[in-house]
């Protein structure tokens, strides 16, 4: 594999392209949002590497830009990760999404977790749509969202708001 990425990488030189590949390993530093979003606005040919089962060949990790990780767990290979990675960075980059909105309000583009969501009917089995939602104020509804995603949070992943600055 080594003698290929380097023979792809001297293609993509030769027309003048910049390349940075990503070795997908569990001795990288952990994938996150921040991560996906620098990579969604290189302009260079992102080359991504998984292995099965076992590691690699040490002497391909002097030819990748980086090294990242799914997390702190073992798959039987790379490939889901590096799907996941695949689906995150491509949903950044413009005009992939319908609407680019889509990916503004989202879990983890702020030190927070996303608001609940809620679709019809208004009542199932009991469970009502928050009176807010269904008020039509933009202002009170985006106020409750707010709330909802920062109590969301401390429940579930406070160590999100000890981030100092918002991610962009």
């Amino acid at each position: 594999i080594a003698q290929t990425l380097k023979e792809q990488k001297e293609f993509h030189r030769s027309s003048g392209r910049e390349t940075h590949s990503i070795l997908v390993t569990p001795q990288g530093r952990p994938f996150s949002q921040e991560k996906a979003r620098e990579l969604s606005s290189k302009k260079a040919v992102l080359t991504l590497i998984c292995g099965r089962y076992e590691g690699f060949d040490e002497r391909l990790r002097s030819l990748v830009d980086e090294e990242i990780s799914g997390g702190d767990f073992i798959c039987m290979g790379g490939e889901v990760i590096t799907m996941t990675m695949i689906e995150t960075i491509s949903r950044l980059v413009p005009d992939v999404l319908g609407n680019q909105e889509s990916a503004v309000h989202e879990s983890f583009t702020q030190p927070m977790l996303e608001f609940p969501q809620y679709t019809r009917p208004a009542s199932f089995e009991g469970m009502e749509v928050p009176e807010e939602l269904k008020s039509g104020n933009h202002k009170i509804i985006a106020q409750w969202r707010e709330e909802q995603a920062l109590a969301r949070t401390k429940n579930r992943r406070p160590e999100l708001l000890q981030c100092k600055t918002k991610i962009k």
